[in-house]
């Protein structure tokens, strides 16, 4: 039996030679017939897009909250019934879950208003412009780009974070076509967020890029995301909903914050992708993509192996 073992493993180890080899070959010759995917491959990599979405994610999970009781407290009723539509048309709330957020917004906020200060609303803006930068990271490594000066990049955090206010607000009518119906609240849905993600890169790149490279990431971000939204609606009621029945309050922050994670990996997936594409050949020559492109190349960590740039 011992020399059939040997031979068992001779031609196991000879097959994963063969195996290795081959899948080897057939990459180098993809990489050398399709260049793209060795420059997509490392600006991915350079981009960390787990740990940049997950980061973005919290981000926003910290800055969403607390500017939600804000807008209730101090916002007028046209403004909060807005948002409250806009809620429940991006995530298609109902029962327990929508319940919860409609005695939130019900209100005329007089509990609320007693309980937050100017202070209080000026520390969360300025602490929400967290997700603001996280975002502009993003970016900049998509492009390998560095940070802007701070005195350049400031009012553009408060910037995008106060218009993504507004098209929260603005999402309900949208996507219900403004009374019209899905055969043009999907189109016009899908339109705006190439629009919002085409400004978002520019203004958070303060500028350093022309306006067209931005198109095709822009255009990868809002399919990516109008997808997502359609699964959301899937997800989010019923995950909500036996969340908050199971675990109370708790289980819905966790049912959020893993629905966010999802949606910021993709999303940092998407921009970075869109940036490589628009540096490609073929779409450079149309779109005026700038041709003296730094090197990919991970931003530089410190001791505790943390990116320098965060």
């Amino acid at each position: 039996m011992a020399p059939d073992r040997h031979g068992v493993r001779s031609r196991v180890s000879s097959w994963s030679r063969s195996t290795r080899a081959y899948c080897g070959r057939t990459i180098s010759d993809a990489e050398r017939r399709l260049p793209v995917l060795t420059t997509l491959t490392g600006r991915l990599l350079a981009a960390r897009i787990m740990e940049a979405g997950t980061r973005l994610a919290a981000q926003i999970f910290l800055t969403a909250v607390p500017l939600l009781f804000i807008v209730a407290a101090t916002a007028p009723y046209t403004i909060r019934n807005n948002l409250l539509h806009s809620v429940r048309a991006v995530f298609g709330l109902n029962g327990a879950s929508a319940e919860q957020l409609q005695e939130l917004y019900a209100t005329d906020g007089g509990d609320l208003r007693e309980g937050t200060s100017v202070i209080g609303t000026l520390i969360v803006l300025l602490s929400a412009t967290s997700s603001s930068r996280a975002l502009a990271r993003i970016c900049q490594r998509a492009w390998g780009l560095g940070a802007a000066p701070t005195r350049v990049a400031i009012w553009r955090w408060f910037a995008w974070l106060l218009t993504w206010l507004l098209v929260l607000t603005l999402q309900g009518p949208v996507r219900s076509g403004f009374g019209a119906g899905l055969w043009l609240g999907v189109p016009l849905s899908f339109l705006s967020g190439v629009c919002i993600w085409w400004w978002s890169q520019h203004l958070l790149l303060a500028g350093r890029m022309p306006w067209l490279p931005l198109l095709p990431a822009a255009v990868l971000a809002a399919a990516a995301t109008s997808a997502l939204s359609i699964t959301a609606h899937l997800y989010i009621p019923r995950a909500l909903n036996r969340s908050l029945a199971e675990y109370g309050p708790l289980g819905s922050v966790f049912t959020l914050l893993s629905w966010l994670v999802a949606v910021c990996v993709v999303l940092t997936a998407a921009l970075t992708i869109g940036a490589v594409l628009a540096k490609e050949t073929f779409l450079a020559r149309y779109l005026g993509t700038p041709v003296d492109d730094p090197p990919v190349r991970p931003p530089p960590r410190d001791g505790r192996g943390q990116a320098a740039d965060d």
